[in-house]
C-alpha cells in the first residue's frame, strides 16, 4: 500500500499550524484566551495552542471536541445531541471505548480536504473562549453577515473560512439579552471579516519558537517526533507533531515535559531521586506522568517556568533534543 492509500489520513502540520494561527488571529482581536487543537484523522493531535493568560485545562476540552469531529466526521454538536439522547449505557460505554472523547461539548468542526474528505478536526475553548458574549465586546465583533454569532464558533468559522453556523444552538438568545433588539448591518459586521496577526501572544510565541526548534533538530537526525511544551504546573500551551511521527509520540511528549514542570527534573533525574518508589508519584499527579528521559524543564532567573518534552523516538535522542533547545 502507499503513502497516497492511507486512510485514514491526517492533515498537515503546515496546514494545522496555519488554521490555528487564523484562529489565534481571531482569538486576540475579540479579547478571547483559550486554546485551540487540531487533531488528525486518525485521532492523534498534530498541533495545539494555547493563548497567552488562557489558563489550564481548555486546550484538553478543545482536544477532546476536535477529536470528535475528527474521528466521528460529524460536527461535536451533533455528537453532543446523539449522546444526550442514547441509553445511559451505551454514552458511558462510548466514553470508555473512546476516553478522548470525555468532553463532548459543541463546536468541534471536521475538516475536509480538496475531496472532500476528512482528515482532521479543530475545536476551541478555555477560559474566555465560550459560546458566550463577553463583557464589553462590540456588537460589530459578534456578528456576522448581520446575523448573531457566538465567539466560540467565530473562531472555528474563521479558521476554517466557512461560513459561520452556530453549533450551541442559541446566538440570537444570546444577543437579545446582551444587546436587546439592536441590529448590525451585514456590511459592518466584523466576525468572519479579517483580523490582524496577533501580536501580544509572548508566551506563545516562544512555546512555538521551541517546538520549530525541536522539530528542525529532529529532522536533522532523520527522526519524525512529537513536541509538547508546558507551562510551570503541566499544562500544555504548543504541541506539534511531524508528519508521519508515530501518534503514541503525542502522549509521550506531554507526558515527560508535564512531569519535568511539575518536579523541576527530567525524567532520568526523577528515577534516579525517587528509585524503585518512582512509579507511585504518578497516582500523585492530575496530569500525565511519565518519568522517563526525553524532556527538560526551562528555569529562568532561578524559576521555573516551563518544560520541554520529546516523544516518538529513541528515549535518549528525545532527551538530547530537550536538552538542545533548552539550553
Amino acid at each position: 500500500m502507499s503513502v497516497a492509500d492511507q486512510h485514514p489520513a491526517d492533515i498537515s502540520l503546515e496546514e494545522a499550524r496555519r488554521l490555528v494561527q487564523r484562529a489565534v488571529d481571531k482569538a486576540e482581536q475579540l479579547g478571547l484566551r483559550g486554546g485551540i487543537a487540531v487533531v488528525g484523522a486518525s485521532g492523534a493531535l498534530v498541533s495545539a495552542s494555547r493563548l497567552d493568560h488562557g489558563g489550564p485545562g481548555g486546550m484538553a476540552r478543545a482536544t477532546s471536541k476536535a477529536w470528535i469531529s475528527a474521528t466521528q466526521q460529524i460536527p461535536s454538536s451533533e455528537h453532543l445531541q446523539r449522546m444526550v439522547h442514547l441509553p445511559a449505557p451505551i454514552s458511558a460505554g462510548f466514553v470508555a471505548c473512546s476516553p478522548q472523547a470525555a468532553f463532548p461539548g459543541a463546536g468541534g468542526i471536521p475538516i475536509l480536504d480538496a475531496d472532500g474528505v476528512v482528515v482532521g478536526g479543530i475545536a476551541a475553548s478555555g477560559a474566555t473562549v465560550s459560546p458566550f458574549l463577553p463583557e464589553g465586546v462590540a456588537p460589530e465583533a459578534v456578528s456576522a453577515e448581520g446575523e448573531p454569532a457566538n465567539p466560540e464558533d467565530l473562531l472555528i468559522a474563521y479558521a476554517l473560512e466557512v461560513r459561520y453556523v452556530g453549533q450551541h444552538g442559541d446566538d440570537r438568545a444570546k444577543w437579545e439579552q446582551r444587546f436587546g433588539d439592536l441590529v448590525v448591518a451585514p456590511e459592518d459586521s466584523l466576525g468572519m471579516k479579517p483580523a490582524p496577526a496577533a501580536s501580544r501572544q509572548r508566551q506563545l510565541s516562544w512555546a512555538r519558537d521551541v517546538t520549530d526548534r525541536a522539530i528542525e533538530a529532529a529532522r536533522g537526525r532523520g527522526l519524525r517526533v512529537s513536541v509538547a511544551v508546558v507551562d510551570a504546573g503541566g499544562d500544555p500551551v504548543q504541541q506539534d507533531r511531524m508528519d508521519g511521527a508515530p501518534a503514541g509520540g503525542v502522549e509521550v511528549a506531554l507526558a515527560t515535559a508535564a512531569t519535568a514542570a511539575r518536579f523541576g527534573v527530567n525524567g532520568a533525574a526523577l528515577g534516579a531521586r525517587y528509585g524503585a518508589q518512582v512509579g507511585a508519584l504518578a497516582a500523585l499527579s492530575p496530569l500525565p506522568f511519565l518519568a522517563v528521559p526525553g524532556a527538560e524543564p526551562v528555569v529562568v532567573d532561578g524559576h521555573l517556568v516551563a518544560a520541554v518534552g520529546i516523544g516518538g523516538a529513541d528515549p535518549s535522542a528525545c532527551a538530547d533534543i530537550a536538552a538542545q533547545v533548552v539550553s
